[in-house]
């Protein structure tokens, strides 16, 4: 296997360092709409000045141009409204920098392999490692001009790095691209120009531990009672003393709200931000703290209970039980989910399916959820998979991101741990071992069923087919003994008898089941009639060897 690559070790996912809930702002008046429409817009401004100003810093941004940025939102805002928009600020140049990273690797990959495939020759087959040379003279020529585009784009995304330039979008560049495209998007310009607006807008603020019911800036009671610190220029649509807004919405969080309560009361942070649905014409109100950092428990821990290995798939989750040992236990399990249609119907399909894995991993009694740590930044490239548009986009479907951040975070509500590993080789070499010893006429095993098994045994410590093959493992749970490997001859070694390690016994002699012992002389063909009994026997040389049997022979 000197073609295999190196492994990486399995590990136990950290798990959530964060919280959040929501709840829709109802019956507000008009006067509310349109103090959270000014108070939004106002703040949004300032927003987009304060990132411009960063963006203009390049990399010599420091703490003085920090502090000068504040100092002049907070003439026109508060202090605290200052601080939450200089720390969005920050927040959204990091992102920026790290995608435009992440670009600069996603173009150095697809030169690399524009490179190696324009040095092969014409309709040179490649293998599974590398692709191959190009299938005719004018894609050669087509993949030559596209190199010299990507090393172009590399080149100048190289230099705005070096420089520290960076390219964001308040809103979002989706829906800015959407502006040229409403035909499609089934939008009038003004009503794309009020999600524009709404997504601009800054209705957000940090939490403050110590502080009355966890934040100065938008305060939430524990009746429910939602209120908002106007900037200084809107200090004129206060309705309540010291510059604030009591809204007429009242909000309940049915979900965590024993949780978010507690921290309220005991004045410990929670950060809160106001959202306009332009879609449904329905107000948000999000509420999120931080959780302390909990150590999470040993590996060998999540492994005593055994394991459910769970392969991600475009349509649907293939999960199998193990018990400790690696051994699969009953049937396997799929929870299939779709992933067409809005964002809001992808996350909730996510949610269901992975609401049904967690609940049935609860049912069966383990401890641990094993998964693939899939990462396919650099397996959705044209470059490397040419034509094939439909790979790329199954590929693409796959949710392992978000998959990963719900499956960490509902998994600990429910006490379970999650349990990454390597993906290299567990579709293959599950189904090479375990898909077709597993099948039977009344289960059918997929090979994702089978990748299933393999990555639960890889969580476990195990290797994907151990000494002994699944096939025995199977025969033996069903109460039989397995065949001999080759022939009714025992040249290939002993069989696998039912027996289990501890009976007494097992390794004792048995009774043969020929007269002929394996390569002994055939016996004579001559009857012999004893004297004293009426029945016929046959004689054997005394040099007889003892065949081996199954342990239910009866002799």
């Amino acid at each position: 296997m000197g073609g295999v690559r190196k492994l990486a070790a399995s590990f136990v996912l950290p798990g959530p360092r964060g919280v959040a809930v929501r709840d829709r702002l109802k019956h507000l008046t008009s006067q509310d709409e349109r103090v959270l429409r000014a108070v939004g817009e106002h703040q949004g401004s300032l927003a987009s000045r304060d990132l411009k100003a960063r963006c203009a810093d390049g990399l010599e941004h420091g703490a003085d141009t920090w502090a000068a940025r504040k100092r002049e939102l907070t003439g026109v805002s508060s202090s605290r409204i200052a601080g939450a928009i200089t720390k969005a600020t920050h927040d959204q140049w990091a992102l920026a920098r790290r995608c435009h990273a992440a670009h600069i690797q996603k173009l150095a990959a697809g030169i690399k392999t524009l490179r190696h495939r324009l040095s092969l020759p014409l309709g040179e087959k490649g293998t599974k490692r590398a692709a191959g040379g190009y299938r005719s003279k004018g894609e050669w020529l087509r993949k030559s001009r596209r190199l010299a585009a990507l090393e172009d784009r590399h080149t100048a995304a190289v230099s705005d790095w070096q420089a520290g330039r960076v390219r964001v979008v308040r809103g979002g560049k989706r829906l800015l691209n959407t502006r040229h495209h409403l035909t499609q998007a089934q939008l009038t310009e003004a009503q794309w120009r009020e999600r524009w607006e709404a997504e601009r807008w800054f209705l957000a603020a940090d939490g403050e531990s110590g502080k009355r019911f966890g934040n100065e800036t938008i305060r939430v009671t524990p009746d429910g009672e939602v209120s908002i610190k106007l900037p200084a220029p809107l200090a004129h649509l206060a309705n309540a003393k010291h510059g604030r807004y009591v809204l007429a919405s009242t909000v309940l969080f049915a979900h965590r709200g024993a949780e978010w309560a507690d921290r309220i009361t005991a004045n410990r942070a929670v950060a809160y931000r106001i959202h306009l649905n332009v879609a449904r014409g329905r107000w948000y109100l999000t509420a999120s703290w931080q959780r302390p950092v909990v150590q999470t428990i040993p590996l060998e821990t999540a492994r005593a209970r055994g394991m459910i290995g769970v392969d991600t798939n475009a349509d649907h989750f293939a999960a199998y039980r193990l018990d400790q040992h690696g051994n699969p236990v009953g049937d396997p399990h799929r929870f299939p989910y779709d992933l067409s249609g809005t964002a809001d119907h992808r996350d909730a399909q996510i949610r269901h399916a992975l609401t049904r894995l967690i609940n049935w991993a609860g049912r069966a009694g383990v401890a641990a959820i094993g998964i693939e740590d899939l990462d396919f930044t650099a397996e959705k490239t044209r470059e490397k998979h040419g034509s094939r548009k439909r790979f790329r986009q199954l590929i693409s479907g796959i949710p392992t991101g978000k998959l990963k951040a719900r499956l960490v975070s509902m998994a600990a509500e429910h006490g379970l741990s999650i349990v990454a590993v390597d993906p290299a080789y567990t579709s293959q070499w599950g189904a090479q071992h375990w898909q077709k010893p597993l099948a039977t006429p009344h289960r059918k095993m997929s090979r994702h069923d089978a990748a299933g098994i393999a990555i639960g045994r890889r969580a476990l410590g195990h290797p994907i087919r151990d000494g002994v093959s699944p096939a025995r493992t199977e025969l033996r749970a069903r109460g039989r003994t397995a065949p001999p490997p080759h022939d009714q001859s025992d040249r290939a070694g002993h069989r696998t008898a039912q027996a289990e390690r501890g009976a007494r016994g097992r390794e004792g002699t048995r009774p043969p089941t020929t007269d002929r012992p394996p390569g002994g002389p055939a016996p004579s063909r001559k009857r012999k009639r004893g004297t004293s009994a009426s029945k016929t026997v046959r004689d054997a040389p005394r040099t007889q060897q003892w065949a081996q049997d199954s342990l239910t022979h009866t002799g």
